[in-house]
């Protein structure tokens, strides 16, 4: 298949490093505590703002815009378009070692738009794009953290180095591989990513999801009159459906970890057309690299099936990859305490009702996967979770990737709503309400009391190195999944941000003039159906 050799990276010797006593370090890690309460305000305006600006993988200008400027505003040095990403970015202050790498992603969900604070279905504009995953949150909680850290190492000399990073994408899985291959990453010595979730948690080792192989199978056929002279034609949109009949049969074969599914991207023009153009995108899923690859080459032998039922040709463009994840053990170890002093936020009552409307409306589950129940929002802290000791496969997330160069956490915290279906207008309905907000806040001083620890506690990038060498790439190295010639797709979503961006500027964030962007939209927090009157079928 011409894939890329392997690409196992080094340990990099943490050099310099600060040590501190633990009675000055807890003090400290106190002080991070109220700095963090004292930002509230500004992390709520960058929450909301992020949540109105809504844009889609590739075509996040706005939001990189805007971050970036705070960062810059900041003293941070910007680097933009890495990795030929036109809304990627690196944002790096601090001098010398560790060097600590902190990212979330920045992309939203297409048709996804929905008013915040209402727990059932009132989009913004219709079918406009939207933050119904919660991507608007995770950035604001990294710059609130590391401002809040920035004036401590400013003023106590620690040494080290900071670089903010986005997730550009992510939905699409598209780019942090790119940055990986590109080099972003090399001297980096630990990574904290965050992601939004409906819990305070942490987790180390195998996740338990998939890696996967985004590809579009291009057709080629002959057009000809469709009722006139239908034999002159080639049907390139029959050599896609065959290519996906064909699939189709071909799941029954495939192991239970197997996740893969696709969308008819061009079915041709009109009806009397012969289609003599067509494409389909695929993802493909599975458990590691090698079944990765394997479903791969069955997926392009499929299309070379389907081109000889058809006598048309194809090609084929990788649209984005991404390795299962791997969590490190000893920086999740060290997140874990900073978790339990942190702790949940208090929710309000309102925050309740809206969560448990939200959970009636989208008739949520009792209980979860993991068999915790769902009843409004989480009151009490997840556990330090381990490796999955049996998965059958399931979502993907392209921080895999890092994760296999460079010893890496993702801490989840609770902006959302638990018990949602994900990938969905519900999914935005908290994401610019206090749930998000203090969701944040918390989150923000968990990461900043762990990233305070990297600093000065140089045991730690130690022991999460040791971890990574002789645990998690002792016998699986990281190998690329897309050739050294592929390139980000920076062109997908263009034309629906195109239809839809001007509409949604008139409802971007004015903090200037609104306190919230409940306010701005003139919603009453929280609103939810009104309660049946006796008596009334239901």
């Amino acid at each position: 298949m011409g894939l890329l050799a392997g690409l196992a990276l080094a340990p990099r010797p943490v050099l310099a490093q600060a040590t501190m006593p633990p009675a000055k370090l807890e003090a400290l890690k106190q002080e991070l505590i109220g700095e963090i309460d004292k930002q509230q305000k500004a992390t709520q305006q960058m929450v909301d703002m992020v949540f109105s600006f809504g844009e889609l993988g590739f075509q996040e200008t706005e939001t990189s815009r805007y971050l970036t400027g705070i960062l810059k505003k900041n003293g941070f040095v910007i680097k933009y378009g890495i990795a030929g990403v036109p809304t990627a970015w690196t944002a790096t202050w601090g001098a010398g070692k560790p060097v600590i790498a902190i990212g979330s992603d920045i992309d939203c969900i297409p048709k996804a738009s929905q008013k915040p604070g209402v727990a059932y279905h009132d989009p913004i504009i219709e079918g406009a794009p939207g933050h119904g995953e919660g991507h608007n949150s995770g950035v604001p909680l990294n710059i609130t953290a590391v401002l809040a850290l920035k004036k401590i190492m400013e003023r106590e000399k620690l040494p080290g180095t900071l670089m903010l990073w986005p997730g550009v994408a992510e939905e699409l899985v598209g780019t942090k591989a790119y940055f990986v291959r590109d080099g972003y990453f090399k001297n980096v010595d630990a990574c904290i990513f965050t992601h939004v979730g409906d819990n305070l948690g942490v987790s180390w080792g195998d996740s338990g999801n998939n890696g996967l192989i985004s590809v579009k199978f291009n057709f080629d056929g002959q057009a000809a009159h469709a009722a006139g002279a239908p034999w002159r034609g080639r049907s390139a949109l029959d050599a896609v459906e065959l290519m996906n009949v064909g699939w189709n049969f071909h799941r029954e074969h495939m192991e239970v970890t197997q996740r893969s599914h696709y969308v008819i991207a061009d079915g041709g023009d009109q009806p009397n057309v012969v289609p003599s153009k067509a494409t389909v995108w695929y993802y493909l899923r599975e458990r590691t690299y090698p079944k990765i690859t394997e479903m791969y080459a069955d997926a392009l032998k499929m299309a070379e099936g389907a081109t000889l039922m058809t006598k048309t040709t194809t090609t084929h463009e990788v649209q984005g990859s991404a390795w299962p994840v791997h969590m490190n053990k000893a920086i999740a170890e060290a997140m874990y305490q900073n978790i339990q002093l942190v702790g949940l936020p208090q929710w309000s009552a309102a925050d309740q009702v809206l969560a448990r409307a939200a959970q009636v409306e989208m008739k949520a589950p009792k209980t979860d996967r993991r068999n915790r129940p769902i009843d409004g929002l989480a009151t009490k802290l997840d556990s330090l979770r381990g490796p999955e000791k049996f998965s059958i496969g399931g979502g993907s997330d392209d921080i895999g990737d890092i994760s296999w160069n460079v010893p890496t956490v993702v801490l989840s915290y609770p902006a959302n709503i638990p018990g949602l279906p994900g990938h969905h207008w519900a999914n935005a309905i908290a994401m610019a309400t206090p749930i998000a907000h203090k969701g944040v806040t918390a989150g923000a001083k968990a990461e900043a009391l762990t990233l305070l620890d990297l600093l000065v506690r140089p045991e730690i990038i130690k022991n999460a190195w040791t971890y990574f060498n002789d645990v998690q790439t002792k016998d699986t190295k990281y190998t690329p999944l897309m050739l050294a010639t592929d390139k980000p797709a920076i062109n997908l979503n263009q034309s629906i941000m195109a239809q839809y961006r001007p509409q949604m500027q008139k409802f971007y964030y004015n903090p200037a003039k609104y306190k919230t962007y409940l306010e701005q939209l003139g919603i009453a927090y929280p609103t939810v159906r009104p309660a049946p009157k006796a008596g009334t079928p239901q």
